[in-house]
């Protein structure tokens, strides 16, 4: 089968309404690798699309977000990434890549079933965090071939959440060590803190695949880690994006290494003031949105804070992103 091409459709599940296709992707060292586009249309047809990508140790499972693009006429997509949630094989190590170009061939396909197979004219791309930092950098690769006519990131990686010593040293040895030991885990991997925050176990209201979606995160990876060194370090140095770019996060970082009730209105895994000064090196045409009370997630923030955020998509997707019917 060649790469790219439609393996299985099927319905998901998120209920009836939801259908899934497995995109198979060939193979890598581990053997065969698959995405997921799971896929819901609205009402009426209107020619628009949005295409979803999660962030790291995610997949998606926010219906509502869907909801509230469904409302306004977009047929919605979302992608689960190789070795994420529903696209997770037995033989493969969760949510491992050695270079976020990996990532491309199946956002490739994706944009490839909504435009030609399903015939969208307009697509909006929704990335959240690590999906933040893919998005950016594929949408500045193909920015010539206008596939895409704007991004919304919600709160995007752009740099590490550590010290600038913690950085260079970790940085340094994972360059190294990733060439000999690419699967190697690093010792200390993602904070508890903000799955506790959104985990309807702990403090959070929502109920998601703990398999796919651990508290603590999987192991974090050498190569891995290095990858995400490699792309921070490209878009630091600027690119070129040619649509509108929509940036929002919240207002405060949370920075202690266990829980209290401050961690349900901050951001507690990225520091956010990386996110809003990296933003305007994304293209010429970039808008940032700061959110009062948000968390990582904006759209897992408590209930009046992501109607702020859903609010402020509105009004710039109004100004920004075409609204036209089909033929």
């Amino acid at each position: 089968m060649e790469s790219g091409t439609v393996q299985v459709v099927e319905t998901d599940f998120l209920g009836s309404t939801y259908l899934r296709r497995t995109l198979d992707l060939g193979s890598d060292d581990e053997g065969p690798v698959v995405a997921t586009l799971i896929s819901h249309p609205p009402a009426r047809p209107t020619g628009r699309a949005v295409l979803y990508i999660h962030g790291y140790v995610d997949y998606f499972f926010q219906s509502h977000i869907a909801e509230f693009f469904l409302d306004r006429g977009f047929h919605f997509y979302a992608l689960d990434l190789r070795k994420h949630g529903r696209s997770i094989l037995p033989h493969q190590t969760p949510n491992f890549v050695r270079d976020i170009r990996e990532y491309f061939p199946e956002l490739d396909e994706a944009v490839r079933v909504i435009r030609e197979e399903d015939g969208h004219r307009h697509l909006l791309i929704d990335a959240h965090s690590t999906g933040g930092l893919i998005a950016a950098l594929w949408a500045h690769q193909h920015r010539d071939r206008e596939l895409v006519d704007a991004l919304f990131l919600n709160s995007p990686f752009f740099e590490f959440n550590v010290p600038w010593w913690t950085k260079q040293t970790v940085g340094a040895l994972s360059a190294v060590v990733s060439r000999f030991r690419p699967y190697a885990a690093v010792p200390r991997g993602l904070h508890p803190v903000y799955g506790h925050s959104i985990h309807a176990d702990h403090h959070g209201e929502w109920d998601f695949d703990l398999a796919w979606k651990p508290i603590g995160g999987f192991p974090v990876r050498v190569a891995w880690l290095n990858a995400i060194r490699a792309a921070h370090t490209e878009l630091q140095a600027g690119l070129d994006i040619p649509v509108p770019v929509l940036v929002a996060c919240s207002t405060a970082t949370y920075r202690k290494a266990t829980w209290s009730e401050a961690a349900m209105t901050a951001d507690a895994v990225l520091d956010v003031g990386h996110i809003a000064g990296y933003a305007s090196r994304l293209g010429r045409h970039v808008t940032i949105v700061r959110i009062e009370g948000g968390m990582h997630d904006l759209t897992l923030s408590s209930a009046p804070v992501r109607a702020r955020v859903f609010d402020e998509l509105d009004r710039w997707m109004r100004a920004y992103v075409p609204a036209t019917s089909p033929d």
